[in-house]
């Protein structure tokens, strides 16, 4: 009766339908109780085979060797992949999962971090009447609501506002966001609302206001995409599935039918990467969910088969939090190219991208300068001239793969597919392909549907819908407040602990060291300035995390957030993991070595450093660069890494010398090379250098900055190139 009342209580305004507030209280009302009849429904006769302590790695390892049959083997341990696992266990299926690499360390990874039903798809469905795109967009709605449900602790609706220009743009815009909410019906975050201009620039004040005519608000989900998939994967290792990250497939098994004389799947020899072991896995099917590698298993299986997969690179960048509000993020939907840009807040910083430009299949995807330079590029058109967007304000960058495929059974091989692939192989390889974050469990269900009806497999319905994942259960958004009361944790990373572990918050906290202060108690820091503990490192292993990448990148997200803070927290995270694992000095070395590798190739530290190494060459030998070094320490006192006005202001306060604040900003700003606000060792070394040399650009920046107060400056300029007392 209340989705009647709620349904007859909609009001039609330009032709969409827009609901009232007293029927979307209904309507929420009504989502929430069907939502908790379909938790109850999906837990109902499940058993937790792990419920209290997960399968050590090692023996996930001897469960692959051991099983004599698996009913389902899948290749991939990205979003699909796992979800097919969790599908498939909780069909009471016999399950196996291996990953040649880490759990989420390819596209799952990478995304732009929204649960989304995406608007711009809906825009082409409606212009084109595109009913298969109409329907994709209400599938991801609805798996959008879900994904919400079962992981609270790692996703929440967000506000994303589009900005609007042009009067003419209004009404356009705000019947298709309002049919978003429309198609969204009984799944509905939270009603799209219209903001007049002078709301728009409170609630977002960066914005550039000139010619700014309003903006709309509307609300899709986010997420910890990395930790997400981690959920996903440990709930299916907790009832009952075998999973490996870092075991490849070698070649698949195939053995003749009896009935048909066809040679079909039963198998497939593995390799565990980090031993060498090889042996085989035994199964009645083989799930091919390996995303961008989707071609490469499929040609496995035979070699003449056609490539589906068409890759295309999406490039993201991470800038500092004071880019965009806390709990509000941006949605350009007309570039200069035509591509969508978001600009979204997440783990306290911004997000903004993404690219989309054809690439090879790699599985180490590296940022490129010009995808981050037309990022930058395209977010100083809508952000306000005040704000000044700098290169040196990219904290990281990264690339994603995203796995674009053509439909092998359709007619026209040449069009991509939209939506997702379900294909079968003539011996039997179920490859699930394409398919966007959103929809990995509907992608799950229908694979192993599909499954299921090819084998003639004894399994019950899905029953995913509803089920919570890993850390969702005992959590509430109050659970960090008790983590600060029982353990004495600081209280931001008591809301990191609850956000990213959810209810096993508290198995980490209880992992932490004594800090030796009078507060916090507990939880020693990986860096100062984000909320990583050490204790996350320990815990990392027992969620299968075998290298410092996946602790780093993926365990915590310290590497996608600040590369610089990432190489800092390197070699304490290595030292914790040897001591742990046993690893041996050589180990060591070689772990620290692959991370830094990873932060400066796929991380964007090497095209953030390249910024300063491609202006000039210096040649300076060790007892130079030692007396440089001298120098630096002499203003960074608190051995930081680098220099700010209030260094330099206290050097200078010290001898007497009093320099204009705008006047000093100006001038450290002339030697801040990758211009991010602060002066780093390697741009001190090099101004100092050619200043030293006669090297006239670099004279300039030291001797000759215009300033109203030159005398002042020039006495700093001058003291800065001798000792300071």
């Amino acid at each position: 009766m209340a989705f009647r009342r709620a349904l007859k209580q909609a009001a039609v305004v330009g032709g969409v339908a827009v609901t009232t507030v007293f029927g979307l209280s209904q309507l929420i009302e009504y989502r929430r109780t069907q939502a908790q009849l379909a938790r109850v429904a999906a837990e109902a006769e499940l058993k937790v085979l792990f419920a209290n302590e997960l399968p050590s790695r090692e023996a996930q390892l001897a469960a692959l060797q051991d099983t004599p049959e698996f009913d389902v083997l899948i290749v991939g341990g990205g979003a699909t992949g796992a979800g097919c696992a969790l599908d498939a266990v909780t069909r009471n299926l016999r399950t196996a999962l291996v990953e040649r690499s880490d759990f989420s360390s390819g596209t799952s990874s990478r995304s732009t971090k929204l649960i989304h039903g995406g608007v711009r798809y809906l825009q082409k469905a409606i212009m084109k009447l595109d009913y298969e795109q109409y329907m994709m967009v209400k599938e991801a709605l609805h798996e959008r609501a879900n994904l919400l449900q079962i992981a609270p602790h790692l996703s929440a609706p967000l506000p994303i506002m589009l900005p609007v220009y042009k009067w003419w743009q209004l009404p356009y815009y705000w019947a298709g966001i309002k049919m978003y909410d429309v198609v969204a019906g009984i799944h509905c975050l939270q009603s799209s609302y219209l903001l007049s201009k002078s709301k728009a620039l409170e609630y977002f004040p960066m914005l550039n206001k000139d010619k700014l005519v309003g903006a709309i608000v509307y609300y899709d989900g986010q997420h910890n995409d990395a930790r997400m998939n981690l959920a996903i994967a440990l709930t299916a290792a907790r009832h009952g599935a075998a999973i490996a990250n870092y075991t490849e497939v070698v070649h698949l098994l195939k053995t003749k039918n009896q009935k048909t004389g066809r040679e079909q799947l039963c198998g497939a020899h593995c390799r565990a990467i980090l031993s060498g072991k090889e042996f085989d896995v035994r199964a009645k099917c083989v799930i091919n969910a390996t995303g961008p590698f989707t071609d490469s298993l499929r040609q496995m299986d035979k070699q003449e088969t056609a490539k589906i997969c068409q890759p295309s690179a999406g490039v993201h960048i991470v800038m500092p939090g004071y880019y965009s509000p806390d709990s509000m993020g941006l949605l350009d939907p007309a570039t200069s190219d035509g591509r969508v840009i978001f600009f979204l807040p997440w783990e306290k910083m911004t997000i903004a991208g993404t690219t989309d430009t054809p690439t090879d299949v790699t599985a180490h995807p590296i940022p490129r300068e010009d995808d981050i330079d037309f990022i930058l590029r395209e977010v100083r058109n809508y952000l306000s001239p005040d704000v000044e967007v700098r290169r040196g304000d990219v904290l990281a960058a990264w690339s994603g793969i995203r796995p674009l495929v053509t439909d092998p059974n359709s007619k026209d091989t040449q069009s991509i597919c939209r939506n997702h692939v379900v294909s079968i192989s003539d011996t039997g390889l179920i490859t699930i392909a394409g398919g966007k974050w959103t929809t990995y469990r509907a992608m799950a269900q229908e694979t192993i549907d599909a499954a299921v009806k090819f084998l003639h497999l004894p399994a019950r319905p899905c029953r995913t819908v509803g089920l919570m994942l890993e850390g969702a259960k005992g959590w509430t958004p109050t659970l960090y407040i008790r983590l600060v009361q029982d353990y004495g944790l600081e209280e931001e990373v008591a809301q990191h602990l609850a956000t990213a572990y959810g209810g096993k918050a508290f198995d980490v906290a209880k992992m932490a060291q004594v800090t030796g202060q009078r507060w916090p108690i507990v939880g020693k820091r990986l860096v100062s300035e984000f909320p990583y503990i050490e204790a996350e490192v320990l815990y990392a292993i027992k969620e299968y995390a075998c290298t410092a990448i996946d602790v780093m990148a993926r365990r915590t997200r310290l590497g996608f957030l600040n590369v610089q803070a990432a190489d800092e927290a390197l070699p304490r995270i290595v030292q914790i993991m040897g001591k742990e694992l046993n690893w041996s000095q050589e180990k060591r070395t070689e772990e620290l070595e692959a991370a830094k590798m990873f932060l400066y190739h796929e991380m964007g530290y090497r095209s953030r450093s390249e910024r300063l190494t491609k202006s000039s060459e210096i040649h300076l030998d060790y007892q130079d660069v030692m007396r440089y070094k001298n120098r630096f320490h002499k203003f960074d006192k608190e051995s930081k890494g680098f220099i700010t006005t209030v260094d330099v202001q206290r050097v200078l306060e010290s001898i007497n010398v009093h320099i204009d604040e705008n006047a000093l900003h100006e001038i450290l700003n002339e030697v801040d090379l990758n211009k991010n606000g602060q002066v780093e060792f390697n741009e001190f070394l090099r101004v100092l250098y050619h200043s030293d040399s006669g090297s006239q650009p670099f004279r300039n920046k030291i001797q000759t900055v215009k300033l109203g107060c030159s005398s002042d400056a020039c006495r700093w300029r001058r003291q800065i190139k001798i000792n300071p007392r």
